[in-house]
């Protein structure tokens, strides 16, 4: 029996017994195992990217159309299932129930060198709810905010260390993201409030087993079992907001990191048939990898509502970008052949294992701005939640936000690439104010739109002979969506 414990193990390999050969890897090019393999492969695969989901999280695209057009700088100003993510202390501001669904699609053209990249688009639905009350005379509110792709709950990519990777803007942003949150509001001018993130992770495990036929391929018997299951990884949501007559609101807000810690075994089991020689083969996998990071934010936010209908918001947060660890992949494999006496056969040398360099990212300052102004399309005869409003109402947004690279310079063997991002958006929404007894909240139809330009960055390598060599990257994020909310 000969065994192989490959990348970062404290396994050895033993010499066979006599009379015993060693497996060598040449045995994969024969038919019936190019099969065997190739099952085993293919497999491996759909489990790296399956399910794929292709949404991002909040704090690249936004989250909500409003919020969204106002380049999120809300923490201040947001009532309605978005704050949920921006600030849950706005929640406790809410006049009543509140029923928020939309849709949100985002193109990436990232290059580097000129060529595009190929980073998939994100798309997905976002959804929500905001319910009001009372606890002894205090007001209370309850919320929950959904961003849900459209197409699976969780993905997974595992790349070598050495490999050129989009980090901030491929596989972070795919992934579920839910939150549930509670607020208080003690005083008529303030509000405090708190909840839990979650985030969907992925474990699993296949297998393969069989039989394979050297001579008659097509007699080989293969089957396979594949387990898989979404794990919730939380993180703390908190924030204060403060009412500021006549001038508008204060607020700070605390997001706490998470990152997802994914998980895949594999084995393959079977016998190989040699005309009638029988060789039995084990090959066992283990991966380990962290994905999906997302940095711990501190923010700083106000509203200004000084000048009727017309809302500014400006926002300021810390983002702590040193926290993010390596993604690369953590593998653990072994091969055992028991082989025949006289055949002769070798196993290749153990691989040295991975040294996993520190990302060395960098905590950033990520200024927003945005800004609001309601337009009544008619007179204001009708109130709604104390308010005097027209039955028609107008809504047009804007906002732009600056996000520094976090990644430092990429002279050495890693190439994480990214560069500066100027984001820009705008929206525009239509409020139709009491239509009736049975509607006498607001019913809202938002558009929101996204362009964010990453100006050119160029990368000198240290090493001449280095795999990925020079490169120069820049990029492109465009797209928007739109969302139908009701307040009763």
């Amino acid at each position: 029996m000969a065994r192989l414990t490959p990348n970062g193990t404290t396994g050895e390999r033993r010499e066979a017994p006599a009379g015993r050969g060693r497996a060598p890897l040449l045995l994969a090019m024969t038919p019936a195992v190019s099969a065997l393999c190739g099952a085993f492969l293919c497999a491996l695969s759909c489990a790296l990217v399956a399910p794929q989901a292709r949404a991002g999280v909040p704090d690249t695209f936004g989250l909500g159309a409003r919020s969204s057009a106002m380049a999120g700088a809300v923490g201040a100003d947001a009532t309605d299932f978005s704050a949920g993510y921006y600030n849950p202390a706005g929640l406790a501001f809410a006049d009543g129930i509140s029923l928020s669904a939309g849709y949100a699609y985002f193109t990436q053209q990232l290059l580097t060198n000129g060529a595009d990249n190929g980073v998939e688009a994100v798309h997905g639905l976002g959804a929500g709810a905001v319910v009001p009350g009372r606890i002894g005379g205090v007001p209370v509110a309850f919320g929950v905010t959904l961003h849900l792709p459209d197409d699976g709950l969780s993905y997974l990519k595992a790349r070598r260390q050495e490999a050129p990777r989009w980090e901030l803007y491929d596989t972070r942003q795919q992934l579920l993201f839910l939150a549930a949150n509670l607020a208080v509001r003690p005083l008529p001018w303030l509000a405090v409030g708190g909840g839990i993130g979650y985030l969907s992770a992925t474990r699993g495990s296949f297998g393969i087993r069989g039989r394979a036929e050297l001579v008659r391929p097509f007699d080989s018997a293969l089957e396979h079992t594949v387990d898989a299951e979404l794990t919730a990884v939380r993180f703390p949501l908190a924030g204060v907001r403060a009412k500021m007559p006549g001038l508008g609101a204060l607020a700070v807000t605390y997001r706490g990191k998470s990152q997802l810690d994914l998980a895949l075994d594999a084995r393959l089991e079977g016998i190989v048939d040699f005309a009638g020689i029988e060789v039995p083969l084990l090959y066992a996998l283990e991966a380990r990898t962290k994905s999906s990071f997302t940095p711990e934010q501190l923010s700083l936010a106000m509203s200004v509502q000084r000048i009727a209908h017309l809302t500014l918001d400006l926002e300021l947060a810390y983002v702590a970008w040193s926290g993010y660890e390596s993604p690369t992949a953590q593998i653990v494999a072994e091969l055992d052949v028991d082989a025949p006496p006289g055949t002769p056969v070798e196993l290749p040398a153990k691989p040295a294992p991975t040294k996993v360099l520190p990302p060395g990212f960098r905590d950033r300052l990520v200024p927003r701005l945005g800004a609001e102004w309601r337009v009544a399309l008619g007179p204001r005869d009708r109130e709604v939640h104390g308010e005097r409003v027209p039955l028609f109402e107008a809504l047009v947004r804007a906002g732009y936000a600056f996000e520094a690279s976090p990644v430092p310079e990429q002279r050495g063997s890693t190439s994480y690439l990214d560069a500066d991002r100027h984001v820009v958006t705008f929206g525009a929404g239509l409020a139709l104010h009491r239509v009736s007894a049975e509607l006498p909240g607001t019913a809202r139809l938002d558009v929101h739109g996204l362009v964010a330009l990453l100006p050119e960055r160029a990368t000198v390598k240290a090493s001449p002979a280095d795999l990925t060599g020079d490169y120069r990257v820049s990029g492109t994020q465009v797209g928007g969506g739109a969302a139908l909310s009701v307040d009763f």
